[in-house]
């Protein structure tokens, strides 16, 4: 019943102005009535019963299927201020019991010896590339970007992040470096032009593999940069530079030891790693249900607490840690932004309920990046005490020299698919 949201939407807002319309077109009102107003509409009482058993996962699920309908606002502004207040207000001993046995079953699964990469990255990264073209960059960058200065726009910020990664690898033309989880190729294009050295992804996605090696032919690179449909289980030989961004949140907490112990394998005793994830403050004791089935099925954001020991076994000494806390969920509102700009072509593409569980996506992960102490984490590893510099004024030198090396490079076609 449509009674049953009202009564939980009660115990969780205090501050704000949110306002639940019912099916029969009853009005209530919540919060203390201050700042912007949020309006929803249930189009049927059963949608108000089904979020109030399990909101975490039925909030989502009802605006997919058109039936909590945004009135005044838009989604991100209803997450927004629910997350403002004191979401534990809504556990209700029923609610508890079921987020408890979700994270049991998230540890089992994450815990058996089944390797699901392959078909997790296929749900999420094979989709109709044209779905990707409508928000991304220009250089289709699926990972945060890197608003320094801040107020830039997304363009400057995403090509601003492949010049302090590159920096912080101290490139050299004759290295040979290892990029896990290429992506459409970007960053890898990226990292053999403005070194000169040689450059390998891997991904396994068959989507992502086809573009990027058709990215490197076009721009007559497939000599120095080749993509491989590998998983980082099956590494072979050795690589003076490694760096990965974006693919660690797909591990899964029970193959650090594993990941890490590759990376140290195939990495020259000299040699220098870069590796850019998600992270949070401490474990979580609980995990995203919806974000889980429709988005990223077996994606984890580890705490640095539950990372280092496995650097440590692997005998990797760890040379520099940078917390970048906002500017993912200002990646994310740029791209929620574009894609919302383009919804027909999206629904061209799918059709509306695609479009809205992409918007819920989007919109629910800034929110929990502006909300829920979640950040980008940059993690620089080493196998040697000398292979990086003992100070940090190395990378603002070798940015300074990529922007002159940007200011030169031939510009990025369009991404053809």
């Amino acid at each position: 019943m449509a009674s049953d949201f009202a009564a939980l939407l009660g115990r969780i807002v205090v501050r704000g102005r949110l306002e639940l319309v019912d099916p029969d077109g009853a009005c209530r009102r919540f919060g203390d009535g201050a700042g912007q107003a949020v309006r929803v509409r249930l189009a049927d009482a059963a949608a108000g019963a089904e979020i109030a058993a399990d909101p975490a996962l039925k909030l989502g699920e009802a605006y997919m299927d058109g039936r909590l309908v945004m009135e005044e606002g838009n989604v991100f502004d209803l997450l927004s201020l629910l997350r403002r207040n004191d979401l534990r207000r809504a556990a209700t001993p029923a609610i508890k019991a079921r987020g408890l046995l979700r994270l049991l079953v998230h540890q089992v699964n994450a815990r058996l010896p089944v390797n699901r990469n392959r078909r997790n990255v296929a749900h999420h990264y094979d989709l109709d590339a044209r779905l990707f073209d409508l928000f991304l960059d220009r250089d289709w960058q699926y990972s945060c970007a890197y608003f320094e200065p801040r107020g830039i726009g997304l363009e400057e910020a995403q090509c601003a992040k492949k010049r302090h990664i590159a920096a912080k690898l101290l490139l050299e033309p004759h290295h040979r470096v290892l990029e896990v989880g290429s992506g459409w190729g970007g960053l890898g294009l990226y990292l053999a032009e403005c070194s000169g050295a040689e450059v390998t992804g891997i991904t396994l996605s068959t989507e992502q593999l086809a573009v990027a090696r058709a990215r490197a032919a076009e721009r007559r690179l497939s000599d120095r940069v080749r993509f491989e449909l590998t998983d980082y289980v099956d590494l072979q030989g050795t690589y003076d530079r490694i760096v990965s961004v974006g693919m660690f949140e797909h591990v899964g907490i029970t193959n650090y030891r594993r990941f890490f112990g590759t990376m140290a394998r195939v990495l020259k005793k000299e040699g220098v790693m870069l590796l850019h994830y998600i992270g949070r403050t401490r474990p979580a004791h609980a995990v995203n249900p919806w974000i889980e089935k429709y988005i990223f099925p077996g994606g984890y954001m580890p705490a640095l607490s539950e990372i280092l020991p496995s650097i440590e076994k692997a005998g990797l000494l760890v040379k520099d840690v940078e917390i970048l806390p906002m500017h993912y969920a200002w990646t994310l509102r740029a791209w929620r932004e574009r894609f919302v700009s383009r919804w027909d072509e999206a629904a061209a593409l799918y059709d509306a309920r695609f479009c809205r569980m992409w918007e819920f996506y989007l919109a629910a992960c800034e929110v929990a990046f502006r909300h829920e102490r979640l950040s980008i984490a940059q993690i620089q590893l080493a196998r040697h005490q000398d292979a990086v510099p003992y100070a940090r004024g190395y990378i603002a030198e070798a940015e300074a020299r990529l922007r002159d090396f940007e200011a030169t490079r031939p510009p990025l076609a369009p991404v053809r698919f």
